[in-house]
């Protein structure tokens, strides 16, 4: 039975207008929201890198304005216009745009096109799917992508930048009951116990790692998930062992890179580009179910730093945006 939608509901909306870039919790109704054929009951959504660089402004997101904030979005459908969903399915919804060109996941109640949303998978709760979330999915993607290219565990161990971020951390538990023995990169010393724990077996301080600027250095790792980027990634490329993968998922060190060829055409290494945003939809169909079953990650309750409601967002973009994130923050509508 469809569900009644309030007239009017909370949601943490993003401005830019003549009173300047802004955002913080409004009282909505459905229709000041982007138009979709199925409407939600939002359960919870997360907090990504790109969530905080849309809520403070310091990058450019949002395509238009006004816009719900939120790249995540897991829920209860309460209204359908599709024959793929009905009323009472839990599903997800993950990039596809949501904060970007339509309304994100930030809102009580949420319209979505039926042809981005995925059923919650079997093995998931809507709490569970986003502990993962975008960041999570990324480093599933990552791994899912660099074994089409030939990765296997007994290659060698498979290095993890910005261990202690969304993406890290999870990328840390999905490689570990892949199999893989999982080496990690970061900052925050403080937390190498933490990082052990999720299954990292050596732990590296970025303050105590330097790159000796030739275009090879010693083969070290058999592959990479990087969300880091800049001179740390192009370093790691030269330390990758023959026919090793380095999948490249983030930023937060820097766009540029400055490499050679070297890696790529005499150890073979493959650099892969990984976009979660846009991922096809069977790619899609294919991931989520893994990480509802063989690549679950193990550890979500560590991973999961706190649960929080609208009101506090803006109090933890600023603190990701200066490199403290740790683990993940969820969101519960």
């Amino acid at each position: 039975m469809t569900e009644q939608v309030p007239a009017s509901f909370r949601a943490f909306r993003i401005h830019n207008d003549d009173q300047g870039y802004r955002a913080g919790v409004d009282t909505v109704g459905i229709d000041e929201l982007s138009a979709g054929d199925v409407t939600i009951k939002v359960s919870y959504s997360g907090i990504n890198y790109k969530d905080a660089l849309a809520g403070t402004g310091k990058g450019k997101i949002c395509r238009s304005f006004p816009m719900n904030g939120g790249i995540d979005v897991a829920g209860t459908v309460v209204a359908s216009g599709s024959n793929r969903f009905q009323s009472g399915d839990e599903v997800l919804v993950t990039g596809c745009g949501l904060s970007e060109t339509r309304d994100g996941g930030y809102s009580e109640y949420l319209r979505l096109d039926s042809n981005w949303i995925m059923p919650l998978p079997d093995g998931l709760s809507a709490l569970d799917a986003m502990t993962i979330g975008t960041a999570g999915f990324t480093a599933a993607m990552s791994l899912y992508r660099m074994e089409i290219s030939g990765q296997k565990p007994d290659q060698g161990p498979i290095l993890v930048t910005g261990a202690t971020g969304g993406v890290g951390s999870i990328a840390i538990d999905i490689l570990s009951r892949a199999g893989y023995e999982v080496h990690a990169i970061s900052g925050k010393e403080e937390q190498f116990g933490w990082l052990a724990a999720l299954g990292a077996t050596e732990c590296i301080s970025r303050h105590q790692l330097e790159w000796s600027g030739r275009p090879l250095e010693s083969a070290r790792w058999a592959g990479c998930i990087d969300s880091v980027g800049g001179d740390m990634l192009a370093g790691i490329c030269t330390a990758i062992k023959p026919w090793g993968n380095v999948a490249a998922c983030g930023l937060a060190g820097g766009i540029g890179l400055k490499t050679t060829v070297m890696p790529f055409i005499i150890r073979g290494v493959s650099l892969i580009g990984i976009d979660s945003p846009l991922c096809p939809y069977p790619i899609r169909e294919a991931i989520w179910p893994r990480l509802a079953n063989e690549w679950k990650p193990g550890k979500l309750d560590m991973i999961r730093n706190r649960i929080v409601g609208l009101d506090e967002l803006d109090g933890i973009f600023g603190g990701m945006l200066e490199g403290q994130s740790l683990g993940r923050v969820v969101v519960k509508l």
